[in-house]
């Protein structure tokens, strides 16, 4: 009996320590809400009541307000309160917040009510709420005091009095101790606020999410079956299996250089499938003086990557910033610039019909409006339009910066992405569009739990989205943070697509540049090859059972299946795409006699 309990609590304490290894995690919450009021899309962002909060509410006390405001404070001695709607959901209000004047005559912030935590360092912090505002429309922030006593923006969104918005963000926490979350806005507004929610997650856990869910969209099981020319199956067949392409569409950004530099030529069509041409397309480069078009650099190296079967992105039709225009483009009259605008659209937009897969229409049109500000607030949902007409083939992208990158920039928050979205497809005309979210991610310090919780916002419009022009700054966590974001990327399951903007120049690249000027990898060229290798990793040779079947793991892609067996005199090559919908398919390679 001694050595019976003996061996019970060995193997109790090994269970115990194996258990204290494995990463035990929530399961990250992809939900967001930018509620639809339409049968095809998007008009409206709110709701009359809000949702549960994700996770109960995660580390927050009382985030739906049911008892009063136990676990909630007010600044500056500001009473607060609980009110409830005609449905009976309770929410918190601060009375008399908005406008109110510091000592020396300066206009506050609104504050709303705010929670003091208990914050683990080196964790991720999924963050979401749902915001009122008492009149019109305010931009209200969600902040976070970390630890170290850092004011951190985890988030924003565009809040109305009417309804409810969902605010999604999060930041990270590199310290341990007290930390604050409130929200805020610089309109005169008070703030109300319901199903507050801040869930942490250690960053094994956050990465075993990334990594699962890579799995589960970019890779597939899939049953392959051999069989004879008398349709029996052929038992212990070997079967190798050669990725030509891979699926998930990776790339980055060419330039002229290309055409002359045959080392630069062959590092480029060795690692990627996809492109953008850094300048090449825009207007500045085809007409630098007016009427004197020059296409000839683009459609050299549009022919160089039909060559290698690399697919083009068009990088830009039109521009929205100022600074980005001609000389001679920003003193035409109205009339003028209309029909420069036309001959630019027409020429650039046919020329390459049917070649690229996507444009970038009106570039960077949440921060800058050039030509709104000439031709009215419709001008870029008409251009939008005209590009359609000319080229059906493509997807026409909203291409922007700081979406991901920027909690605190107010122009660029997910809420005002979606609206303007929605003003493109709801103009007349324009519902059959074929639209994307092209998002442009340049980081200097990443904040990842904001990049995904953005991500799962805007996945919402149920449009094709792709990080278009990836890159992060120089500093000494570069490479940490770019494989970082390449990954999360890579991890979420309604990315499409990723562009690097990592173009080669001899005088030095935008900001981060992948090689030297021998073509020989830096350190973030390094990263770029192992997480393509990765990426690429499949099982390369199988054999057949009784059946003359094989199951296989398979990242999406192009292969080449090729079959030998003893009683073949020669080998059986077949092909095929493995993409999302080759889920627990089945292949047929069939050997003829």
């Amino acid at each position: 009996m001694k050595v019976f309990m003996e061996k019970l609590v060995l193997s109790l304490l090994w269970v115990a320590l194996f258990q204290g290894c494995m990463v035990q995690s929530v399961e990250y919450d992809h939900t967001a809400s930018i509620e639809a009021t339409h049968a095809c899309y998007v008009i409206l962002q709110c709701r009359r009541d809000p949702m549960k909060p994700l996770y109960n509410g995660g580390i927050i006390q009382n985030s739906e307000f049911n008892s009063g405001l136990m676990g909630w404070s007010t600044y500056r001695d500001i009473k607060a309160g609980v009110s409830s709607s005609p449905s009976g959901n309770k929410f918190a209000v601060v009375h008399g917040a908005g406008g109110s004047l510091s000592s020396s005559g300066n206009l506050l912030p609104s504050h709303s009510v705010y929670q003091r935590l208990q914050m683990q360092s080196d964790t991720h912090y999924s963050l979401s709420a749902w915001l009122q505002v008492s009149a019109g429309t305010a931009h209200v922030k969600a902040v976070v005091k970390a630890p170290n006593g850092e004011r951190i923006v985890a988030g924003a969104v565009s809040a109305q009095s009417g309804c409810w918005s969902m605010l999604k963000g999060g930041m990270t926490a590199y310290s341990s101790g007290s930390g604050e979350i409130y929200f805020e806005s610089d309109a005169p507004v008070d703030i109300w606020v319901d199903s507050v929610s801040l869930q942490p997650f250690t960053f094994d856990e956050w990465d075993a999410h990334t990594r699962s869910s890579a799995a589960k969209s970019r890779r597939r099981t899939v049953r392959l079956v051999a069989k004879g020319a008398d349709d029996k199956p052929m038992a212990n067949a070997s079967v190798s299996i050669e990725l030509l392409r891979l699926g998930f569409p990776f790339g980055n950004t060419m330039t002229k250089e290309i055409l002359d530099l045959p080392a630069y030529e062959k590092w480029f069509t060795s690692r990627f499938t996809h492109a953008t041409f850094e300048n090449e397309m825009k207007w500045y480069s085809t007409e630098w003086s007016q009427n004197q078009e020059n296409y000839a650099v683009a459609d050299a190296m549009l022919k160089m990557a039909q060559k290698y079967g690399i697919k083009v992105r068009g990088h830009n039709v039109f521009w929205d910033d100022q600074n980005s225009q001609m000389k001679w483009v920003r003193p035409l009259s109205l009339d003028q610039l209309k029909a420069a605008m036309q001959k630019r659209l027409k020429n650039v937009v046919t020329r390459y019909a049917g070649k690229l897969i996507h444009w970038d229409v009106v570039n960077e049109n949440l921060h800058f409006n050039f030509f709104e500000s000439k031709l009215g607030p419709s001008a870029s949902a008409q251009i939008y339009q005209q590009v359609g007409q000319l080229d059906k083939t493509p997807i026409l992208f909203m291409n922007e910066f700081n979406v991901l990158e920027q909690p605190g920039d107010p122009n660029a928050v997910p809420s005002k992405y979606v609206a303007k979205m929605n003003q493109i497809r709801s103009y007349p005309g324009n519902g059959n569009l074929k639209l994307g979210v092209g998002l442009e991610s340049h980081f200097s310090t990443p904040n990842i739990p904001y990049m995904r919780s953005t991500l799962d916002t805007l996945a919402k419009l149920k449009l094709p989205m792709w990080l278009t022009e990836v890159d992060v700054a120089k500093n000494p966590n570069q490479v940490k943070y770019l494989e970082q974001v390449l990954r999360e990327g890579y991890g979420h399951p309604n990315v499409d697509g990723m562009i690097m903007w990592a173009a080669w120049h001899a005088n030095g690249c935008y900001v981060m540049c992948l090689t030297d000027n021998s073509f020989k990898n830096l350190p973030v060229g390094d990263l770029v090859d192992k997480l393509i290798a990765e990426w690429k990793t499949h099982r390369t040779a199988a054999t057949t059972d009784e059946n003359g079947a094989v199951e296989v793991d398979l990242p999406l892609g192009e292969y080449r299946f090729t079959v030998t067996h003893p009683s073949l005199q020669g080998t059986v090559v077949d092909h095929m795409t493995v993409d999302t919908g080759s889920s627990e398919s089945q292949h047929m390679i069939r050997v003829k006699a």
